[in-house]
Parts: C-alpha cells; structure tokens; sequence
C-alpha cells in the first residue's frame, strides 16, 4: 500500500467529472494517498459542456466517488473551488460558502509572506472569453482527438510500447500552439504582479508547469484527463508538480 503524503496544500484542477476522458478513479486513488489542510480545485472539475451534449448518459459512479471524496475530506481539509469555463454554470450561484467548502471565480492565497493569484484561467483566453461558441467547437474537436488518441494507445499497449499523448506533442510542437500558451501565461503573471501578488496559481491549458516568468512564479496543476499532475505546497513554501503514475510507481 502506498503511505499518505501529507501536505500544507494540494491544487487539483481540469479533472471533467461528466467526460468519458475523464481520470476521476486516479484522482480519487490519489486524493486517498496525498492529504493536505487546503485543497484548491482550479476549475473545470465538472465538465457541464459536455453533460449537455449528446443523449447518453456521462455521468459515471467513479464521478460520483470523486464528489463523496470531497465531502469526506472537507471535515479536515478547507476546499477551495473556483469555477473554469466548463463549469461556468456555477456563476449563477458565485460566492457560494457551505461547510468548509468555498466556491469563488478567483482567490488570492496567502502563505507566510507570499501571496498567490489564484484563477483556473480561462478568462485571459479571448476564444473562451469572448468567443464561446468556437471554444465549443474547439472542444469537439479535443474530443475526436482523445478518441484518435486513445485508439493510437492501444495499438501501442498490444506492441508493449508505453502510453504516448498526441494532443500534449501538439502542444509543443505546433508553432500557434505555443505561442498561445506563451500569451496566456504572459498576461497571467502580468495581472498577478498588478494584485501584489509574488506568484499565480492556474490550470485551463492541461499542462503542469513551476517556473519564474520575470519576478512572479508561475505555477499551473495540469489536468486529469491526460498528464495526471497536481501541484503540492509543503509547509516551508516550497511547491512541487506531483504526477500520479510517478507516485504510483514508486509507491
């Protein structure tokens, strides 16, 4: 069995609880092992778009686990939820305060002197933004290429060869795809240094990262439908990127 790893805080996000490509049995599995005092959900821990297309049924019990896990921790555990963009649903309700869970649009964590912007992100993204429609459509077709991608695996599974993410080569590789992200994290830590803040916390792209961009930290959990990641803070400040299939191994 694998021993808990306790830490001061967690941030999870971009999990799509009601996606087929959702990983939400490993992120229970993790949530079991990692605790922490604070756990931030950076956004998109629901996926509504997705629940509203297409007449069959989404919702899995392993989403309903992830949900019963929140539940059972935020006893000892501070939940902080901030809304993306495939759970913007939640704006209608935004500040919502219940038990010990909060759910905002955005936060600023404070820990010792340092202060965290904390946003999922999709607001500095003019398609989801501004364009929501296209954004739509751009989902559509993430979604045929998970299918492509998960077809390619098992291919590569039958020939003993390890798992292998077309869309995260993408990422890296085609020239407006990183420059995208490049734009995005820019006006991330611009606004960041504007709140007085030393550091910004987000997710929204699918691509964990820790790295200083001029004088601001920027830290992104990643995702749960691909690269299994989740940003760790231990109690002297330091922040890690955690990656479940790493732990597992290990443990």
């Amino acid at each position: 069995m694998t021993p808990t790893r306790h830490f001061k805080t967690i941030v999870m996000s971009d999990i799509h609880l009601g996606s087929k490509w959702s990983k939400a049995k490993e992120a229970n599995r993790f949530l079991r092992s990692h605790t922490c005092d604070t756990l931030i959900l950076c956004g998109d821990v629901i996926d509504g778009w997705e629940l509203v297309r297409g007449r069959r049924e989404k919702w899995k019990r392993r989403h309903t686990n992830f949900i019963s896990r929140l539940l059972d921790i935020q006893h000892d555990t501070h939940i902080i939820y901030l809304r993306g963009n495939h759970d913007d649903f939640l704006d209608r309700i935004l500040p919502l305060q219940f038990a010990n869970v909060s759910v905002l649009k955005e936060y600023v964590y404070t820990s010792g002197d340092k202060r965290y912007y904390v946003l999922h992100g999709d607001v500095f993204d003019h398609v989801t933004s501004s364009m929501r429609w296209l954004a739509k459509v751009g989902d559509v077709g993430y979604s045929a290429l998970m299918w492509f991608n998960r077809l390619y695996n098992r291919r590569r599974l039958r020939r003993g060869l390890p798992y292998y993410s077309i869309s995260q080569r993408i990422k890296q590789k085609v020239k407006a795809s990183v420059s995208y992200i490049s734009d995005f994290e820019q006006h991330l830590v611009q606004v960041a240094a504007q709140k007085g803040c030393s550091g910004v916390i987000c997710g929204h792209i699918h691509q964990a990262d820790k790295r200083m961009i001029g004088d601001i930290l920027y830290l992104n959990s990643g995702d749960w439908v691909e690269s299994l990641t989740a940003l760790a803070e231990d109690y002297d400040g330091n922040w890690e990127i955690l990656r479940y299939e790493a732990e597992k191994t290990n443990g």
